[in-house]
């Protein structure tokens, strides 16, 4: 028994199950949070139409905490406007964008404040950011594998929904139809435990969903084999107008970019206007929860559902629209409970029986599966908020009709045309077998850089323009890039009705005054496809590719056709056996600020001591960063990313090198990496982490015939893109570690 629990309880699993836990309980936390202040602000914005004219009430308190929430999301956390999901979507598909507790924040404080204010979005959305940006931030505490991070991402997603909606199985489901798409063990594992946690947890503190009276919807919900037909039409219409929603959406996005205003008065602006609106009609609209129910439930009659429909309809457009930050799921399931009850008294008018309340609840599933293209999720969301089973025949006919309507009417996903307003494709797998999908900026991408100085004035500039045969230049500052400068902007300044830059000298103008101070990039990661999209986009013609804000190579449309060509070249050669690349099992990661970085293999505990002071003093004359990077061999029939192995020896070993980095306040990043071929493992460091400099240590001989060094040490040197150097180390390696001001011995 203890064996086999041992075996089961390997350190990734366990950690991956900790951390699940953590990030469902923190999950369920910050969805009661939203719940109670959202609807804490919303019942205060009520009770204040008691107070003061309706007309003046509700647009001024609108048009207050829009400008407010759009302020927060604005100065503070760009990437917690809108929804949520797409930036979470983005980021699973290894897109750059932020998920941190910084946004988390931002976005939890800012929704309630747009859900408060009236606004018809939900907090449900938001919820799902909340998650995958703790669970973002958490994971930067523990050093995991980036695949790992994306796990725990994506559980953290499924808690935010599962805790949102108190429906842990739609979390899970949510992730595998919409957002990872992976059905991977350790996947499906951290996604159910924390979706488990949240759930329960949300439930236990009061943070149910959508405020239903599930006692009265299970005892009128009814189905009959005779009603199919009109749940039939009921799918049918959801996924009509779950199809006009979307389009709408994606006008009202393009409406309020031509108005060209910030984005806290665009909410404010939608915050006023929905104001207006719901002051002139009747007075039940002013409480959403209370509205909600009488329609769940049968209780309003079908013109209040028709208004209902129509100002819901309206309103989530006006707000979503405008980038307030809120969510889309509240006001699909909203709107399908609408359409389903008018759907149901229409069923009792002709045949004089039916239960409108089921068309009610099977509408909910049937709009939110039109809007977010996820049949299954719609189903299980809905089954799990009422847990009647009476329901999951009219929920599987309306979602499943509906979805093929909306996906016929408006193809794809959601959240991915927003992403494409964005300017981010995500790329799908393909056969196609293509260099620009297969290769990335960092295969083709020039390493070396002519750049400018930020300093630099402009008549330098322009002599330096004179000199190469390239019309545009980065511009850096401390390696960092800043800018970017072409030589239309310096025609641009040249021929400037500005004064204040016309009547000064040349040599008293800089390039920070004159660049492109926030330049279109790209990462080592983006594909040739994504690369070509942002060269067509922007009409430009060449990309900076930067490692945070460092920059290490530059891209252009040539490199990307000499690539192509030399691809279709090689498509004809028999492709030789290539050996399996390693794998990372551990890796941390520290600021990065050095003006370069320094590799520094460890492999023997009595050498490495010696080889981690003069990387020490090496990384601190040169103002470098380092990277320590331990190497552990597996048989040649094993899979590097797939064979389990134990790390705490290695660990070991890589904290005499954080303890040293942290006397000496020099930045270090340290991995290990699970390989066939040493030298294979420290040459793909080198190229994946822009290494400028490798520090190896040598005893002093070798056994190898043929070889200089040995096996590993020669094949390093002989295909090594950056700076070897190579210690001999003596009988007696151990040295003490010194004080950052203590002499090194040399």
């Amino acid at each position: 028994m203890n064996q086999r629990f041992r075996t089961w309880w390997q350190p990734r699993k366990g950690l991956a199950i900790a951390e699940a836990c953590i990030i469902g309980l923190v999950a369920a936390l910050s969805a009661v949070f939203l719940k109670v202040g959202s609807g804490w602000l919303g019942t205060w914005r009520v009770h204040t139409t008691h107070l003061f004219p309706v007309w003046l009430a509700l647009p001024a308190i609108g048009l207050i905490l829009g400008f407010v929430a759009g302020w927060l999301v604005d100065r503070l956390a760009p990437e917690a406007a809108g929804s949520g999901i797409p930036q979470v979507k983005a980021t699973l598909a290894n897109v750059p964008m932020s998920l941190s507790w910084r946004v988390a924040g931002v976005k939890l404080l800012s929704a309630i404040i747009a859900i408060g204010s009236g606004m018809t979005l939900g907090r449900q959305g938001p919820t799902v950011q909340v998650g995958a940006s703790l669970a973002a931030g958490m994971s930067r505490w523990v050093p995991t594998s980036p695949d790992h991070r994306r796990q725990m991402i994506a559980a953290g997603a499924g808690a935010g929904l599962a805790a949102a909606f108190n429906a842990p199985i739609a979390g899970v489901l949510f992730i595998v139809e919409e957002l990872l798409q992976d059905l991977s063990g350790l996947t499906l594992g951290t996604a159910i435990i924390a979706s488990f946690i949240g759930g329960v947890i949300s439930r236990l503190l009061g943070g149910g969903s959508l405020d239903l009276n599930l006692q009265l919807t299970q005892s009128s919900s009814q189905f009959s084999i005779p009603e199919i037909p009109f749940f039939v039409l009921l799918g049918i219409l959801a996924g009509l107008f779950g199809a006009l929603f979307n389009r709408g959406l994606i006008f009202s996005i393009k409406f309020y970019r031509r108005l060209h205003i910030s984005l806290p008065l665009r909410v404010a602006l939608a915050g006023f206007i929905s104001g207006i609106i719901v002051a002139i009609l009747p007075a039940s609209f002013r409480d959403n929860t209370g509205l909600r129910e009488s329609l769940i439930t049968g209780g309003a009659h079908p013109s209040v559902a028709a208004i209902a429909f129509a100002a819901q309809f309206i309103l989530t457009l006006i707000a979503f629209g405008s980038g307030a930050p809120g969510g889309l799921f509240a006001p699909s399931l909203i709107l399908g409970s609408c359409l389903g009850h008018i759907i149901g008294v229409f069923e009792l008018y002709v045949t004089g029986s039916g239960s409108p309340t089921t068309y009610a609840l099977a509408g909910m599933g049937g709009f939110f599966s039109a809007v977010s293209k996820v049949p299954i999720t719609a189903i299980v969301i809905v089954f799990e908020m009422t847990t009647d089973f009476n329901l999951v025949l009219p929920l599987m006919i309306v979602s499943v009709a509906a979805y093929l309507v909306a996906d016929k009417v408006v193809p794809g996903s959601l959240y991915e045309k927003l992403l494409e307003l964005k300017g981010i494709t995500l790329t799908k797998e393909v056969p196609m077998e293509g260099a620009l999908t297969k290769l990335t900026a960092k295969d083709v991408m020039q390493e070396r850089v002519e750049t400018l100085d930020a300093e630099m004035s402009l008549e330098e500039a322009m002599q330096a323009f004179a000199r190469s045969h390239h019309r545009g230049f980065p511009v850096v500052e401390d390696s960092k890039l800043v800018g970017i400068v072409t030589q239309s902007d310096l025609l641009k300044t040249r021929e400037s009705t500005n004064h204040t830059l016309r009547d000064r000298n040349l040599a008293d103008v800089f390039l920070k005054e004159i660049m492109t101070s926030v330049p279109v990039t790209v990462t080592p990661i983006h594909t040739l496809g994504n690369v070509l999209y942002l060269l067509d986009r922007y009409q430009i013609s060449r990309l900076p590719v930067v490692d945070g804000r460092k920059l290490i190579g530059i891209i252009t449309r040539a490199d990307i056709i000499r690539a192509e060509a030399d691809h279709l070249n090689c498509d004809n050669r028999t492709p030789g056996l290539r050996p399996e690349p390693s794998y990372i099992v551990y890796q941390t990661r520290s600021p990065s600020i050095g003006r370069g970085r320094l590799l520094v293999p460890v492999a023997n505990p009595e050498t490495a001591g010696i080889l981690l002071l003069m990387a020490a003093a090496i990384a601190r004359d040169r103002h470098y960063e380092i990277d320590c990077v331990q190497v552990m061999l597996i048989p040649r029939h094993s899979s590097p990313s797939e064979t389990q192995v134990r790390t705490a020896k290695s660990r070991r070993l890589l904290r005499q090198a954080e303890v040293l980095a942290k006397k000496w306040k020099i930045p270090l990043h340290t991995q290990i990496r699970v390989t066939h071929d040493v030298a294979q493992a420290i040459l793909e460091t080198i190229n994946e982490q822009h290494i400028d400099l490798i520090l190896m240590g040598w005893k002093g001989n070798t056994s190898t015939p043929g070889r200089i060094f040995g096996t590993v040490v020669d094949t390093v040197i002989r295909q090594a893109t950056c700076e070897v150097v190579l210690v001999k180390l003596g009988k007696t390696p151990h040295s003490p570690l010194p004080t950052p001001h203590s002499p090194f011995p040399v």
